[in-house]
């Protein structure tokens, strides 16, 4: 084995805090079904976690990359040459807002490029109102009207929705 992938598998076995969170949320094809890899040897760099489908790296960066900002920078140059696109959080930013950092990849694998063509996320299918209730925990076949009706309008949620669910549509959010 060479030394970069000593050097990976070490990486992997050694993972920051933060590198563990994200990881959890990207492994297993649990983005969107998108497979990422993390410590992966390219190009004679170790990146963090990589989505080579997309074309896409995630670096995490802690308080030691400030001084080796220039470094840091050839390198993403070099990655981009290859093209990847990558992205770059601090430490803290994953460890504290994990769901920002999480819908910014996902914006960035909705504008991934594969064979040319722009690949987006798939629309899920949408399940019948009955089933939408069963699956909320909700036999109440107007909790399609409800839920449409509540986010469209500023009204709290103790106010009968159901009488204004087919004026909401021509009306002002906010407007009762």
């Amino acid at each position: 084995m060479d030394a970069m992938r000593i050097r990976a598998r070490r990486l992997r076995n050694n993972a920051t805090d933060a590198e563990r969170r994200l990881w959890q949320h990207l492994r297993l094809r649990q983005l969107e079904g998108h497979r990422f890899r993390r410590q992966v040897p390219i190009s004679g760099y170790i990146v963090d976690f990589a989505c080579p489908e997309a074309k896409l790296i995630i670096e995490l960066d802690g308080g030691q990359h400030l001084e080796h900002a220039a470094y840091d920078e050839r390198r993403t140059q070099a990655l981009r040459g290859l093209g990847y696109r990558v992205l770059r959080y601090w430490n803290d930013e994953v460890l504290l807002r994990t769901d920002d950092v999480l819908e910014d990849i996902l914006r960035a694998l909705g504008r991934a490029r594969t064979d040319g063509k722009v690949k987006s996320t798939p629309p899920r299918s949408s399940p019948s109102p009955a089933a939408k209730g069963r699956r909320h925990g909700n036999s109440n076949s107007n909790s399609n009207s409800n839920s449409n009706s509540n986010s469209n309008s500023n009204s709290n949620s103790n106010s009968n929705s159901n009488s204004n669910s087919n004026s909401n549509s021509n009306s002002k959010a906010g407007e009762s």
